[in-house]
This record gives structure tokens, C-alpha cells and sequence, in this order.
């Protein structure tokens, strides 16, 4: 199933997966859309994060640690955001977004989890040409005590070689 439906794949008796859906599909894309790191950065844990750009590469070798630190992440994040606010797209960008985003695989041990958001889509802009959105990123994810999870990291532009 695909993000495209709004709605999660996951059995609503599945707390877990779901809680984690809901933190990386509809709440990071309003709050990317919405170019509002406040709407996110209680999803992150901040001690310890650090990130990983694939380069959309198979070769690990090529691979950067381009986000030392949460702070790294959060300003790469918001440059990205606001030259998506800046552009004249020629589609709702949230709808856009959401339709080329599918999240429905989630393994889950003990209080740790590996997620997989792939991005497979295009995005129409108002001058004919677009966004072609195509990477996967692996997510890891911690609960809490509390029973919140939380990012404590990824590796993202990820090769994606889905089909079109």
C-alpha cells in the first residue's frame, strides 16, 4: 500500500508501526511543505543523531557522513524546504509529495526500529518541467520510556530502483 491512500498500512492495532508512520510520512511532509522544523525536531533525538547521504550510490565506499549532529540535519533540511516554498509548482506540493512516498515496511526489535521510506515520484512545476523525487532512506528509530519513538538517525539518498 502506498502513502498515496493518507492513510497508514498498518493494522490500527499496530501502536508501534503507526506511531512511527504517522512521525514519517504525514508529519514530516506538512511540516517540510510548511518549511517548519518545529513541527518535527521533538521526532529527533538529539543526543547522538547523526546521518548518512548515500549519494544515491550502490557503492558504500561513495557514501558521506554528511550530518555529524542534529543541528547539520536541521539546516540541510531547512535550506531544502525553503527553496520548496520558493518554487512555482503546478500541483498541491504536499499531495505531490505524500503520492510518491511509501512507508510500509517497519521492522521493529526490542525498543529499536529500521524504517524504509522509499521516494518514487515526479512533481509537476508551473513551467512544464519537475521534481523527480527517486531515493530510498533507512530511518533508525528508538522508543522511549515514555513510549515515543524517536529518530536517532538515517541513511538517506539511498539508490531506488523501483520501477516508475
Amino acid at each position: 500500500m502506498t502513502a498515496a491512500t493518507h492513510q497508514s498500512p498498518f493494522p490500527a492495532t499496530d501502536h508501534d508501526r503507526n506511531q512511527i508512520w504517522q512521525m514519517l510520512v504525514p508529519r514530516d511532509i506538512a511540516a517540510f511543505v510548511a518549511a517548519d522544523w518545529s513541527m518535527v525536531e521533538d521526532d529527533f533525538k538529539a543526543d547522538g543523531f547523526y546521518a548518512i547521504d548515500a549519494c544515491t550510490s550502490d557503492d558504500p565506499d561513495t557514501w558521506k557522513m554528511m550530518f555529524p549532529d542534529l543541528g547539520a540535519y536541521r539546516d540541510e533540511w531547512l535550506r531544502q524546504a525553503d527553496a520548496a516554498q520558493n518554487a512555482c509548482y503546478a500541483e498541491d506540493l504536499y499531495s505531490a509529495v505524500f503520492r510518491a512516498t511509501t512507508l510500509d515496511k517497519i521492522d521493529i526489535t526490542g525498543n529499536r526500529a529500521l524504517v524504509r521510506k522509499h521516494f518514487n515520484g515526479r512533481i509537476k512545476k508551473a513551467d512544464g518541467s519537475e521534481d523527480r523525487l527517486l531515493w530510498k532512506t533507512h530511518y533508525y528509530c528508538e522508543k522511549q520510556a515514555t513510549g515515543k519513538w524517536l529518530i536517532t538517525g538515517f541513511t538517506g539518498y539511498l539508490p531506488n530502483h523501483d520501477p516508475a
